[in-house]
């Protein structure tokens, strides 16, 4: 065993589903607050704002992030490696999209270019498929037994 291997973080790839559920809950959770937190000083046409958050993140996660999460959750299954690192939740292309996801929301928000209250709308629709997902990688966690079993025969 090599220097490098010794020092990863390795844990079992059943609970590597779980720190992916975390993050994915840290950052929906993020964004659901910030966006609540702003529909609370904006509360002008709150009910429309409300509406088109929920159907948006709505259409978000069917559309997308379902299909993101369960390929996720399926390539962290599938790993080889029985114990990976514990930031193998993501691969190389994942790590670099969030990254242009944070930064230009980053952007957008300090640039003033969307107004907080129309950017509070935007914080919500995408925090509420960031959640969702994340119910899916602690489902696979919770019955990854039963996965692994169904997978093999």
């Amino acid at each position: 065993m090599n220097l490098l291997q010794s020092l990863k973080p390795a844990i079992p790839k059943r609970y590597l589903l779980f720190v992916a559920g975390v993050v994915w809950t840290l950052a929906g959770g993020m964004l659901l607050y910030k966006g609540i937190s702003l529909f609370r000083i904006y509360r002008e046409l709150l009910w429309l704002k409300i509406t088109i958050s929920i159907l948006g993140g709505g259409i978000f996660y069917l559309l997308l992030f379902s299909k993101i999460s369960l390929k996720h959750a399926w390539r962290i299954i599938n790993l080889e490696n029985e114990n990976p690192c514990m930031f193998a939740f993501f691969n190389i292309r994942s790590y670099i999209m969030m990254a242009v996801m944070i930064t230009s929301g980053v952007i957008l928000r300090e640039s003033g270019i969307i107004s907080p209250e129309y950017l509070s709308v935007l914080y919500v629709m995408m925090g509420i498929p960031l959640f969702l997902s994340a119910l899916r990688f602690y489902y696979y966690e919770i019955y990854y037994r039963t996965i692994i079993h169904k997978n093999v025969s």
